[in-house]
């Protein structure tokens, strides 16, 4: 017998996963169904990156997404816009979070926006 794949039972995440997959095949932009395939695996396969990385791994002004949380752990010494699913309490004190359907809002094509994680 076969498991059936169950996905995510947060009505909230199940909400945004369906916004993301409408927004790709609307905008035709693969990003955001790449963002609501990661955002569909099981919580403790979910992606968790740190403020440190982030630092590391961006230049100022760059746009990410995180289909997971980020956590709290670095420090940022440049400006960047960062949207995910979840942020820890001090994560939100060292960024400043961008909801995810107010990024598709802004940038429907995902133009020069990275995935990390």
């Amino acid at each position: 017998m076969l498991m059936k794949k169950t996905g995510p039972t947060n009505p909230a995440l199940k909400k945004l996963i369906q916004e993301l997959k409408e927004a790709s095949r609307k905008n035709r932009a693969g990003i955001w169904r790449a963002v609501a395939d990661e955002l569909e695996k099981p919580t403790r396969r979910r992606r968790e990156v740190n403020i440190m990385h982030i630092n590391t791994c961006t230049k100022p002004n760059d746009t990410i997404i995180v289909p997971g949380k980020v956590l709290g752990t670095g420090e940022m010494d440049h400006k960047v816009r960062v949207a995910a699913w979840q942020f820890s309490a001090s994560a939100r004190q060292k960024v400043t979070p961008l909801p995810i359907p107010q990024l598709i809002k802004e940038n429907p094509k995902g133009k020069d926006v990275r995935i990390i994680g």
